[in-house]
């Protein structure tokens, strides 16, 4: 009798253990979208970049506002038009993708994101990315990232710029006078 009450115990616990979906994955259909759109980022292939986007996504710049596609695109190819180099570093790169509590698809990736600028200033900042994707683009992008010291960087070059057109223009105006 007691061998029979153990054996009934055994099998409720047993039965009673059901499996729970896989919620967690390192490597996805999804992580290697958002690798690639990483990759047209990094060589500046914007047609590209956009390629792994649905036409409607929102994007979100450090902020709880939404930008479009479009937007976004011309916001990067200003800013990385005052880079010499620029990309994240892979080594140190974590990525996952996630099927929350509805159902959705979202993918975070962690990386240091490193450049030198024309004028020669080397930036470094980590960078935080919340991407949900829905059949396979990505519908939302929240990126957040500390853009201080590379916001002063860029400020320093336009200063730059503006004192040498000054600067250009009086050299002008004296030549002229003489």
């Amino acid at each position: 009798m007691k061998n029979l009450l153990v054996l009934g115990c055994i099998i409720i616990l047993f039965s009673s253990c059901e499996e729970k979906p896989q919620r967690y994955f390192a490597e996805s259909d999804e992580t290697k979208t958002l690798e690639a759109g990483i990759a047209s980022y990094e060589s500046g292939n914007w047609d590209k970049w956009r390629s792994h986007f649905a036409d409607t996504a929102k994007i979100y710049v450090n902020s709880k506002d939404a930008i479009n596609l479009q937007a976004r695109t011309e916001q990067l190819a200003s800013m990385t038009g005052a880079f010499s180099s620029y990309g994240f570093e892979k080594d140190k790169a974590y990525i996952e993708m996630v099927l929350d509590k509805d159902n959705e698809s979202w993918v975070y990736y962690w990386a240091q994101h490193s450049g030198t600028m024309k004028n020669g200033t080397e930036i470094s900042m980590p960078v935080h990315l919340a991407v949900q994707f829905t059949d396979g683009k990505i519908t939302a992008e929240h990126i957040y990232f500390d853009a201080t010291d590379m916001n002063a960087a860029m400020e320093a070059m336009e200063m730059a710029a503006i004192a040498a057109e000054e600067a250009e223009m009086a050299e002008t105006e004296s030549t002229e006078e003489n």
